[in-house]
């Protein structure tokens, strides 16, 4: 179902992306953005999904920026990897792949962004300050908190795991009392619920989250 694509950004850097196209005519774009573990297995599989449910689906590889080709596990050297090429990939720039993504999306018609981890950040930062989405989903972004006070200009429906290590519910009330427009949904599961490849992985939640995720689609892209 997927190909291999290339993506030229303003900077006039060209990064990998892996684009995912439904069996018809698409409903819209959808951008999926990454976890710190690149655009491996799993970030392929979302945007399967999601081209099954007929969105075209796109992964801009923000790691390319640093290293090509970056398709990480779920191990500590892997997290630690992740972590350190997460760190030499500017939000700023990271922003310039997504709307290098988002011209070939619109090609489908409205655009929405999901994002998981580190991506669900830059997807709460793509709907504050990119022009051509019309919905944001953000997964369990570490960042989010650090930037609650920047309003979404477009639609957000957020998720976050209430037992999360890395983002406490004071985070996520943060978020909550500070853009109340925003849709806030918790879970009780932890960091990385939707990936299936991790030991955090809850199906439950995974399954009420996307199924909630994709009436907000539907609502707002197509």
């Amino acid at each position: 179902m997927g190909t291999q694509i290339e993506l030229t950004a303003s900077d006039g850097v060209t990064i990998s992306a892996y684009r995912a196209d439904p069996a018809g005519k698409p409903r819209g774009g959808l951008i999926v953005c990454q976890e710190i573990f690149g655009v491996n297995v799993h970030v392929r599989g979302v945007c399967d999904r999601y081209a099954q449910e007929g969105y075209l689906a796109i992964a801009p590889a923000f790691f390319d920026r640093v290293q090509p080709g970056v398709e990480l596990g779920y191990e500590p050297d892997d997290i630690a990897k992740g972590r350190e090429l997460m760190q030499k990939v500017s939000i700023d720039n990271a922003l310039k792949d997504v709307a290098a993504a988002l011209a070939i999306a619109s090609e489908a018609g409205k655009v929405g962004i999901v994002g998981y981890c580190w991506g669900g950040t830059v997807a709460w930062a793509a709907a504050g300050r990119l022009d051509g989405l019309s919905a944001a989903i953000p997964y369990y972004g570490g960042g989010i908190a650090g930037m609650a006070d920047k309003k979404p200009r477009i639609p957000t429906m957020a998720h976050f795991g209430e037992k999360d290590h890395s983002i406490s519910m004071a985070d996520v009330e943060k978020i909550r009392a500070a853009q109340p427009d925003v849709i806030v949904h918790t879970y009780a599961a932890g960091h990385g619920f939707n990936c299936e490849m991790r030991g955090s992985y809850d199906k439950p939640s995974a399954d009420l989250a996307l199924s909630r995720s994709l009436e907000f689609l539907r609502q707002h892209v197509g």
